[in-house]
């Protein structure tokens, strides 16, 4: 099965695309759409669809994941961050692609085995699974390579326990 995983950011938005058969992985591509934060907001939203759609096109994932949304402590952040997962859940609707929503707390609990792991355990531990020479050094695209592996994991574990 083929995924796209996405961290959504108004400034970076990662992706990562994985083959996987829910236990072994092997990525794809990954990378950041990085926007100009003195960009007017619209224009930021409109570049980060525009390369979903790209990555979409170029890569046909048969599913996709984000994570869901979160409550911080900054209302601003929240809602840049919520503008920027509407163009996502939009892009992937769009291409009529089956979509997973995962917690923070899920992704990481999947891809480390501990819900609080932090940033650099999730990039070793994404290496690991991918066996990649070295980590993904952008959190962004290590994050959405993350949410892709998390999603590949729960749909296989489904589809086992559907077919028992």
């Amino acid at each position: 099965m083929r995924v796209l995983g996405i961290d959504c950011g108004t400034e970076r938005t990662g992706y990562g695309i994985i083959e996987s058969d829910g236990r072994d992985h092997r990525l794809l591509s990954c990378g950041v759409i990085r926007t100009d934060p003195r960009t007017p907001l619209n224009q930021r939203l409109l570049k980060i669809g525009e390369g979903l759609r790209r990555m979409i096109h170029e890569h046909q994932p048969e599913s996709a994941a984000v994570e869901s949304v979160f409550y911080a402590v900054n209302a601003r952040s929240a809602l840049s961050l919520a503008h920027a997962r509407g163009v996502a859940l939009y892009t992937i609707a769009e291409a009529g692609i089956p979509l997973g929503e995962y917690s923070a707390l899920e992704v990481k609990t999947s891809v480390v085995g501990y819900g609080r792991a932090e940033k650099r355990q999730v990039q070793y531990m994404v290496r690991s699974l991918l066996q990649l020479p070295e980590i993904i050094a952008s959190e962004d695209a290590s994050d959405a390579v993350a949410v892709a592996i998390c999603h590949a994991t729960h749909t296989a574990r489904a589809f086992a326990e559907a077919v028992r």
